[in-house]
C-alpha cells in the first residue's frame, strides 16, 4: 500500500515521502479500514517536527473514514465493509495517510454523511467539545469564540449553541454567513475586537474559548472579569504567565457519533475547503502552513 510517512524529524516539506509500505495488522481491540478520505490538521506537521517521538518510520493523518477491511481480535459489532469513520492510529509505521489505516475508536457513518464530511469531524469536534466543556455549563450564558473561522472555533460555535448558549463570534467574511446561520453572532477580528465585543454582548461576556492564533490575547482579557474566564487552544505563554486556562487530557471522541448523526441530518458541519490525490500532499500543506486553510482540506487515497 501507499503511505505518507517520514524517517528523521523535521520540515514536512522535507521529510515526508509516499512511500510502497506492508499494510499495517489490527490488533486487538482494532480494525484496519480501505482510507476513503484523510482529514490533515497543523498537528500532522507538529508531529513530522518531533512533537510526540517515538519509533521512526512514522506516519500523519490523524482522522479517516473509509471501509473496514479487516478486524484485529476480540473486535465485535462491526463487520467488513461497513463504513465508519474516527481517528487513527499514529504511532505506528503509517497513520491515515495511506490506502489503509488503523483504528482503536470507531464510529459507523450514518446514512447521508460521505466519507469526506466524515473524515472531516474528529479532531475539530473533540476539540471544540473538549474545550467548551472546560468552560463549565454554557446554559443561559454569553460566551465569546476567538478564532470563529478556524474549523476548531466553528465546531464550538456551533456546540456552544447546541447546548444553549448566547454565542458572539469573531470571524472574518468567509465563514460569517456559516455562523450567523448557526445562530451565532459575529463581530470582525483583529485590532477593536475587545470593543466590538463588549459594546454587542452589553459589557464583558461570561465566558470565552479561543482557538484564534496566538497575539489576540490582550484583546480577549479586555471581553472579560476574570481571566480564568478563557480557556485557550493556542496561547501558551497566555496559559503560563496571565492566568487563562486550558483543556484537560480526557479526549471526548465519545460525542462524534452524536455529530456524526446531527451533520447528516444537516444541523452541524465543518465545511470543507479542498480535497486532494494522496500524492498531491504538497499542496494542502503549503496551504494549511500559509495561515489562509480557510476550512478543512482532506486527502483521498
Amino acid at each position: 500500500m501507499r503511505a505518507l510517512r517520514f524517517h528523521s524529524y523535521g520540515d514536512p516539506a522535507d521529510v515526508l515521502r509516499l512511500e510502497e509500505t506492508t499494510p499495517p495488522q489490527p490488533g486487538p481491540g482494532q480494525i484496519r479500514i480501505a482510507v476513503e478520505a484523510c482529514g490533515l490538521t497543523p498537528a500532522d506537521w507538529a508531529i513530522c517536527s518531533g512533537i510526540h517521538t517515538g519509533d521512526l518510520p512514522r506516519g500523519i493523518g490523524l482522522e479517516v473514514a473509509g471501509t473496514v477491511d479487516s478486524l484485529g481480535p476480540g473486535v465485535t459489532g462491526v463487520k467488513i465493509g461497513d463504513p465508519v469513520f474516527g481517528p487513527a492510529v499514529y504511532t505506528g509505521p503509517s497513520a491515515g495517510a495511506a490506502d489503509k489505516a488503523l483504528l482503536n475508536v470507531w464510529f459507523p457513518r450514518p446514512a447521508g454523511l460521505g466519507a469526506i464530511e466524515a473524515a472531516a469531524l474528529p479532531m475539530a469536534v473533540e476539540t471544540a467539545y473538549r474545550g467548551i466543556a472546560a468552560l463549565g455549563d454554557v446554559s443561559g450564558r454569553t460566551v465569546l469564540v476567538s478564532g470563529a473561522g478556524t474549523t476548531i472555533g466553528i465546531a464550538a460555535a456551533q456546540i456552544a449553541r447546541r447546548l444553549g448558549a448566547r454565542v458572539i463570534a469573531s470571524a472574518g467574511r468567509t465563514y460569517a454567513g456559516l455562523l450567523r446561520d448557526a445562530g451565532a453572532e459575529v463581530v470582525a477580528y483583529g485590532e477593536g475586537l475587545g470593543g466590538r465585543v463588549t459594546t454587542l454582548a452589553g459589557g464583558p461576556v461570561d465566558l470565552v474559548f479561543d482557538s484564534a492564533p496566538a497575539g489576540t490575547m490582550p484583546e480577549l482579557l479586555t471581553t472579560v472579569t476574570d481571566p480564568a474566564h478563557i480557556v485557550t487552544m493556542t496561547d501558551f505563554a497566555a496559559l503560563k504567565n496571565l492566568g487563562v486556562r486550558s483543556t484537560d487530557m480526557n479526549l471526548r471522541y465519545d460525542v462524534l457519533g452524536e455529530y456524526a448523526e446531527l451533520a447528516a441530518q444537516g444541523g452541524f458541519t465543518i465545511p470543507i475547503a479542498a480535497t486532494y490525490p494522496l500524492e498531491n500532499w504538497r499542496e494542502p500543506l503549503a496551504v494549511s502552513r500559509s495561515g489562509q486553510a480557510r476550512g478543512k482540506h482532506l486527502l483521498i487515497p
